[in-house]
């Protein structure tokens, strides 16, 4: 799973970015509770970059 778009989420709906981490946040858990109902062993979730250190 590739964690994106959490922040454009949020200033597409006027919100704060941070509303967008928090439901990114939130939907990750669904999934992983999802997983786990499902019988899935192992998830690869992929949430930061270094590359996003040089972001504004």
């Amino acid at each position: 799973m590739i964690m994106d778009g959490n922040g454009r989420w949020a200033e597409k709906r006027q919100l704060r970015r941070t509303v967008g981490h928090l439901q990114g946040e939130e939907a990750l858990f669904e999934c992983i509770e999802g997983a786990i109902e499902l019988g899935i062993p192992w998830l690869t979730v992929y949430g930061f970059s270094t590359e996003n250190w040089k972001r504004p």
